[in-house]
């Protein structure tokens, strides 16, 4: 069982065949929903591609919806913490912090 895109039953019928399926209560849609990411991630980081990146976003779209998270307050958030920390674009790696100075 995985949490698969709403056409998806009517493709499969379209297509001459059957399927069963259910739909998923709250706990099970959340739980089924942050599993669909970590499949999704995984894709992406064996082939990177639009494909799998759209993929990604049409699952953490449905986790920011479900949790009733704005996408443009999501966006200018991430935009705040990039202006005050910085991005991911220097590729640094922190290996140590030392207390005393």
């Amino acid at each position: 069982m995985k949490l698969v895109r709403d056409k998806i039953p009517k493709i499969i019928k379209d297509s001459g065949k059957s399927c069963v399926y259910h739909v998923a209560g709250p706990f099970e849609y959340e739980a089924r929903l942050y599993e669909k990411l970590r499949e999704e991630l995984d894709e992406f980081i064996k082939a990177p591609s639009y494909e799998e990146a759209a993929d990604m976003w049409e699952v953490f779209r449905a986790i920011c919806e479900m949790h009733s998270l704005s996408l443009l307050t999501v966006e200018s958030v991430a935009r705040e913490k990039e202006k005050k920390r910085g991005a991911f674009e220097d590729r640094i790696i922190l290996e140590v912090v030392n207390e005393s100075r």
